[in-house]
């Protein structure tokens, strides 16, 4: 699964953001094993004490738990993750309003865009 990184941005916000992203959409469902810290770094392409912040941020929020022995693992909060998909798709619209109200557009007119698009497919 690729990264995509930029360094416009702290690359453990952006590395928390996925997996974030991978929790919300499924790739990691709840109560899952996750791979070890070296593993994940490997595969985004950071060093791994880069990784560890990021779960270690994402455990402090209570996305991930870690078990002594065994690893790190998705939350089985089913409810939590829901809450964040609802979250971010709020962060997400609002972004969105906001550009489309900065280019002049009224609401009904975004919703007529959106309908447009919707039928498009």
């Amino acid at each position: 699964m690729a990264w995509n990184l930029d360094n416009n941005r702290a690359i453990y916000l952006q590395l928390m953001n996925e997996i974030e992203r991978r929790i919300i959409k499924g790739q990691y469902l709840p109560g899952t094993r996750l791979d070890s810290v070296r593993e994940l770094a490997a595969e985004a392409g950071v060093n791994p004490n880069t990784m560890q912040k990021a779960l270690a941020e994402l455990e402090r929020s209570g996305l991930v738990y870690s078990q002594r022995t065994s690893g790190r693992f998705v939350t089985d909060d089913g409810e939590r993750i829901e809450r964040m998909r609802s979250d971010m798709a709020k962060r997400a619209a609002k972004e969105f309003l906001k550009h489309m109200r900065e280019l002049g557009f009224s609401a009904e007119e975004i919703k007529q865009i959106l309908d447009a698009v919707e039928e498009e497919g």
